[in-house]
């Protein structure tokens, strides 16, 4: 049976850590060119309906990495733009392709994509889930400690699909996820997290962790949204109340002197840059486990 990953919780706890296992192996034999053969001969359709950088690259790089073809799509060059339905375009596209990658504005969207595909669908990211950045998260947080089980993770500032996933996974993986935000800010559901209103929640962590205050489409409220998120900035005073092993944690894109501060976001205990990088590794994991060869 064809299996989809559309929030993260697809998966046990088992077979998290197998994925986490396999995509350590990529990152560490990449230049020797390990998982090349993986998916060979087959193609992803890789759906993008917003702009973006690291999910695009990530995946595109990855697919060819394991041998695949991707097939890039913007959401204007598809008969979507022009009614046909979310259903009839899966129907269309599971005839050509292995498996299919989408980031769209529409969770709904999503799930009916992939009820109606008889190929594996990925969830590159939706207004409630971003479950592949979860991945990449945990295994950043591997690299860094060796063992997930027990680490204490505080998510601080708005508790939006970034916090979700990160609760999903978080709990799957036995890693206590706090979500610091303020009123109106919070997850609706704790997904195994700790919720609280206090960003002095971030004592004794082992990483913080934010994201942008203004994503795509919040920008009217970007004002009154800068304003009620300021007492959650994470700078140098914050991470003073972490363990002083503690790491930072950023999704990106960032807007250094909003959110977070310049100096922890490009400090030497920031471990962005290795974040960013684990989106590639984790990603070919997964479509590793959910394409059938």
């Amino acid at each position: 049976m064809k299996r989809d990953f559309l929030t993260g919780e697809e998966l046990g706890a088992f077979e998290l850590g197998e994925l986490l296992d396999r995509a350590l192996e990529l990152k560490a034999g990449r230049r020797d060119g390990a998982g090349a053969e993986a998916l060979a001969g087959r193609s992803i359709a890789l759906v993008f309906e917003k702009p973006s950088t690291r999910t695009r690259i990530s995946f595109e790089v990855g697919v060819a990495e394991l041998g695949a073809t991707p097939i890039v799509l913007r959401g204007d060059e598809l008969q979507l733009s022009r009614g046909e339905s979310i259903a009839d375009t899966a129907r269309v596209l599971a005839r050509y392709v292995d498996a299919i990658v989408i980031r769209s504005g529409s969770h709904e969207e999503v799930v009916k994509l992939a009820a109606a595909s008889e190929a594996p669908v990925v969830n590159a990211l939706t207004p409630l889930h971003h479950p592949c950045q979860a991945l990449a998260d945990l295994m950043t947080l591997r690299e860094r400690f060796g063992e997930l089980a027990g680490l204490r993770v505080a998510f601080v500032g708005d508790g939006n699909n970034v916090a979700r996933s990160l609760a999903i996974a978080g709990t799957l993986a036995d890693v206590e996820v706090i979500v610091a935000a303020p009123p109106g800010y919070q997850l609706d559901e704790s997904h195994g997290a700790t919720l609280t209103d206090d960003p002095r929640a971030a004592a004794g962590a082992d990483a913080i962790y934010t994201d942008v205050w203004v994503s795509m489409g919040d920008e009217e409220e970007a004002e009154r949204r800068r304003a009620d998120l300021a007492p959650f900035r994470v700078d140098a005073d914050l991470l003073a109340a972490a363990k002083d092993e503690a790491i930072v944690l950023h999704c990106l894109p960032a807007h250094p002197g909003e959110e977070i501060s310049a100096d922890v976001l490009y400090g030497d205990r920031s471990a962005v840059w290795d974040q960013a990088e684990n989106r590639l590794h984790t990603q070919k994991a997964l479509l590793d486990m959910l394409v059938e060869t």
